[in-house]
């Protein structure tokens, strides 16, 4: 009799607040089998993604062998596990350098075609005919349903900074106004930051925080705003937290950065005013600069409240700024495990997603894709 009170107790199944508690600690990759155990189950992950360990965006960083036959591979990082994952997928059809633009969006541009895909995980990619003017180095930007490519150094008659709308539901480009002319000797992608919203572009010169807004709807632009946080900031990059614009700026000069601060965008009806929201400590400053003893600029991806944020010349250490509780931040750092010495000849990119159970699910039903930790 004792021993099989014994056994009923070791069987007792798990379930409640304990299951839930249990399931809190279960990496993301591993909540879609265990919700598919049974309905309690299924209800026991959803109560504890909400309610103990919401999910958290997911930085993926995507690399490219810079030779034939341009091979590609993903790495994810879900902060809510701490967890580095592998996803291993088909190739994605070559059509020239793989590139990111404003955390979610990536493209691949070539004087023939167009490819970009912008869904959580990049199940899906979309391909076109390219613009109508090739042009090197432009910005790309994904706002509702049109992708925007802008600036760039390029040939196209008298007008030096051409830019094109391309349309997903209709599947054409149509040309438009072109950058604002303060802009023109910074038109490549590596002296502006952008962002974007449900409606707009937003366009930043990196080291005057000259920002304008275009509006693909009715193919306007807006400003000029300054979003230049003092006269110490020597490079800056904007970004949305929260839905909220959000402006990183490094302080000092190159040499000799002297600290990393984060700004929140107040847009008024005729201004617009920055408000300190916190200050990154030295010891991930000095992460974040790595080995070399310049740093020019900084990368920013972000989602929710999320930021990640890493330097492009040292792509080594990320850094993570949360905010919580509306204004506060909360800093952080991980190790990028896709740099090491092996892949130098490989480029990277960077996008920012919000990745939840059912696009993990999504992935997992294609049968070609399999996570597999680091």
């Amino acid at each position: 009799m004792e021993e099989e009170k014994k056994w009923e107790l070791e069987e007792a199944p798990i379930h409640g607040d304990v299951l839930e508690a249990v399931l809190s600690r279960v990496p993301l990759i591993d909540l879609v089998p265990a919700s598919q155990v049974s309905k309690p189950w299924e209800s026991a992950v959803v109560s504890s993604l909400r309610h103990l360990n919401p999910i958290k965006p997911w930085l993926i960083v995507h690399t490219q062998t810079t030779r034939h036959p341009y091979a590609t591979t993903t790495h994810a990082y879900d902060p809510r596990s701490d967890l580095w994952v592998e996803i291993e997928q088909p190739p994605i059809k070559h059509v020239s350098v793989l590139r990111s633009s404003h955390s979610t969006l990536l493209y691949m541009q070539s004087p023939f075609k167009f490819a970009f895909s912008f869904d959580p995980l990049h199940l899906m990619w979309h391909l076109a005919d390219a613009p109508i003017a090739w042009r090197t180095d432009p910005i790309v930007a994904l706002v509702g349903q049109h992708i925007v490519v802008a600036g760039g150094v390029c040939d196209f008659g008298d007008d030096p900074l051409p830019m094109e709308i391309y349309d997903l539901r209709t599947g054409r480009w149509e040309t438009c106004e072109s950058l604002p002319s303060i802009l023109k000797d910074s038109a490549a992608s590596t002296s502006l930051s952008i962002a974007v919203d449900e409606q707009r572009m937003y366009v930043t010169e990196k080291t005057s925080g000259v920002t304008h807004s275009f509006d693909p709807s009715n193919k306007t632009w807006h400003g000029a705003y300054n979003l230049r946080p003092g006269t110490n900031v020597f490079s800056s990059v904007i970004g949305f937290l929260n839905d909220r614009m959000v402006v990183v700026g490094l302080i000092g000069d190159a040499e000799n950065v002297k600290g990393v601060k984060l700004w929140e965008v107040r847009k008024g009806t005729e201004t617009v005013d920055l408000r300190e929201m916190g200050e990154m400590p030295m010891k991930l400053v000095e992460k974040l600069k790595g080995a070399s003893p310049r740093l020019r600029n900084i990368a920013i991806s972000s989602m929710g409240n999320l930021a990640y944020l890493h330097n492009p010349s040292e792509p080594g250490e990320l850094i993570l700024c949360e905010v919580t509780d509306g204004a506060k931040c909360k800093w952080g750092s991980v190790r990028n495990v896709v740099v090491n010495e092996v892949n130098r000849m490989q480029t990277l990119a960077f996008t920012c997603s919000n990745v939840g159970l059912g696009d993990l699910q999504a992935a997992f039903s294609s049968g070609d894709r399999r996570f597999i930790r680091c």
